[in-house]
């Protein structure tokens, strides 16, 4: 299992709910156990607010990880970039990458998440059509588990309520995947991309296959995915990658080939920007 790297920095507080997963961070295990996220694979779910260097860094997460920004500014890494998340933005991290989370200003940051653990067998929450970050209600998820945390603290909690609550916050979860309908002028170009990956996919096919301009298409990826459609042909290369890394033993180089790299070393470099490792060691 990859480790996390973890800092909390200046003064922190947090309210967390935990699953049955197991969990070596000690801040974690004090918190209250609720069975009813296991339905969901929900490991965790909590809010708190921070200062730098407050950082966590998970070189291979074994999950999805929902954040959703409160009150002042933090960043996430994602796609091999830290991003602003501001109040309001839901910051949605794919599992099985190199993902992180810091406070980026002095001021206080205050942000609630819900972290999953997921099987490579099993279909993540998050599809390649969830956005990254986009504006959504995310005081609907800080209530959701808000009310299950002081739940938690009553002498006797009520089996209904607990319940209720994490089916809310699972549900939120959902939307924030999928907030959008999916323009299927997308949905058909990357059904198009992911077929032919080692193809040298221009701006101009692209929009080509989705009867769009150059520019419309960049405004909708921008708008639904939170990437350029150049960035997004690239994550749909990496999550490739990862999948034959993981579930085969083609070579490095031949897996470079398949996913639209004519040079194993570009791939390399390409694959560590984006998940922190060397396809040799993400492999072993």
């Amino acid at each position: 299992m990859a480790r996390d790297i973890e800092l909390f920095g200046g003064s922190s507080t947090w309210q967390a709910v935990r699953g049955k997963v197991e969990d070596e961070r000690t801040w974690l295990t004090e918190a209250p156990v609720c069975t009813y996220l296991n339905n969901h694979q929900i490991a965790h779910a909590g809010k708190m607010w921070a200062k730098p260097p407050f950082k966590v860094i998970r070189s291979e997460a074994s999950g999805t990880f929902i954040l959703v920004g409160l009150r002042g500014e933090g960043e996430t890494l994602i796609d091999g970039n830290w991003q602003v998340v501001k109040p309001g933005e839901v910051c949605l991290l794919p599992a099985f990458a190199h993902t992180g989370i810091r406070a980026s200003q002095s001021k206080t940051w205050e942000f609630a998440w819900v972290r999953y653990q997921e099987a490579r067998e099993r279909v993540p929450v998050l599809s390649a059509d969830s956005p990254v970050i986009h504006e959504g209600p995310v005081d609907s998820l800080a209530h959701a588990i808000g009310g299950l945390y002081a739940e938690l603290q009553q002498p006797h909690p009520n089996s209904s309520p607990l319940h209720h609550w994490v089916e809310l916050i699972h549900g939120f979860v959902l939307r924030a995947a999928r907030p959008y309908e999916l323009d299927d002028r997308l949905w058909r170009i990357w059904e198009e991309v992911d077929r032919d990956l080692a193809r040298n996919w221009r701006l101009s096919e692209l929009a080509q296959i989705g009867h769009l301009s150059g520019e419309h298409l960049r405004r909708l990826c921008k708008q639904q995915l939170g990437r350029s459609p150049v960035q997004q042909v690239t994550h749909l290369r990496m999550r490739k990658a990862v999948e034959l890394l993981t579930r085969t033993t083609e070579k490095v180089e031949t897996i470079a080939h398949e996913v639209g790299y004519e040079s194993p070393f570009t791939f390399s470099n390409a694959f560590k920007r984006w998940t922190g490792r060397r396809p040799s060691d993400y492999r072993s």
